[in-house]
C-alpha cells in the first residue's frame, strides 16, 4: 500500500524526495518514518533528482557517453531513438517497464518486462525494435547501467548507431519518453490493478497500441505517432 501511494505521488510530484514524501504518508494517516520511506523509494528505484527519477545508476567502469542532441533539430523518423525505464505497480507486486521510443514521432517501438533491474530485459526491448524497423542515426538513453553495459551499448556500435546519454540531473533531456510514462500511468496503469504478469502484458499491449494508433498527440498537430512515423501525417 505504502508503495502505491509512493509511486501515484511521485508521478504528479517527482520532485518529492525522502522527507517529503514522509509528510505526504503522513498526512495520510500512515506513521511512517523517513528511515522506511528512503528504504521503499530504494526498492522501487525512485529518486528525486529535481525533477525527474531515476530508476537506473551508473555502473562501475561503464563507459559514459556524451549528450549528442543538443541544438539538434529532429525533423524525420528514425533520426533518434530514446529509451527509458518506469515502475508499474500490481496488485500484490511490481514490474519495471523499459520502452523505445522515436524521438521525432513519438512512436513505442517496443517495449518489456522485467521483475528486477537487471539489464537483460533493456537489451531485449532494443533488439525487438532494431528488429521490426529501421537502423537510427542515433540512440539516447540516460546514464544507468542497463545502458551504458558492454552488452547494450555493443547492440548499437554492431550497427554504427551514436550513442547518446543524458546529462545527470537535466530532466529535459530525454523529454518525450518522460511523458510517455505520465500517460501510461495516468490512461492506463492506475485504472486498473494488474493481477499476474500476463494481465499487465495484455493490457499495456493493448495501450501501447492504442497509444501509437488512434491516440491524437497535441504535440505532433493532433495526429496519432503512428501516422507521423509512417509519413502520413507532418507533425508540425
Amino acid at each position: 500500500m505504502l508503495m502505491r501511494l509512493l509511486d501515484a505521488q511521485y508521478t504528479k510530484t517527482p520532485f518529492y524526495g525522502v522527507p517529503r514524501m514522509t509528510e505526504h504518508l503522513n498526512r495520510l494517516g500512515f506513521v511512517v518514518n523517513r528511515k522506511r520511506v528512503s528504504r521503499l523509494m530504494g526498492v522501487m528505484g525512485l529518486q528525486a533528482i529535481y525533477p525527474k527519477k531515476r530508476l537506473s545508476f551508473p555502473g562501475d567502469n561503464h563507459r559514459i557517453y556524451p549528450y549528442l542532441l543538443g541544438g539538434m533539430v529532429i525533423d524525420h523518423p528514425d533520426q533518434v531513438w530514446c529509451t527509458d525505464i518506469t515502475y508499474i505497480r500490481m496488485q500484490r507486486s511490481f514490474f519495471y517497464l523499459a520502452a523505445v521510443m522515436d524521438w521525432f514521432s513519438r512512436y513505442v517501438l517496443s517495449w518489456e518486462l522485467s521483475v528486477s533491474l537487471e539489464s537483460d530485459f533493456c537489451q531485449s526491448a532494443l533488439e525487438q525494435a532494431l528488429c521490426r524497423h529501421a537502423v537510427p542515426k542515433i540512440f539516447n538513453s540516460d546514464q544507468g547501467s542497463q545502458f551504458t553495459c558492454d552488452g547494450f551499448t555493443r547492440l548499437l556500435h554492431k550497427r554504427g548507431i551514436l550513442v547518446s546519454m543524458d546529462g545527470r540531473g537535466r530532466v529535459y533531456d530525454n523529454i518525450f519518453i518522460e511523458r510517455l510514462w505520465r500517460s501510461v500511468k495516468y490512461e492506463e496503469v492506475y485504472l486498473r490493478d494488474y493481477r499476474d504478469r500476463g494481465e499487465a502484458e495484455e493490457r499495456l499491449g493493448r495501450y501501447f497500441r492504442f497509444y501509437n494508433q488512434e491516440r491524437f498527440h497535441q504535440g505532433l498537430n493532433y495526429a496519432t505517432p503512428a501516422e507521423v512515423y509512417d509519413g502520413k501525417r507532418v507533425a508540425c
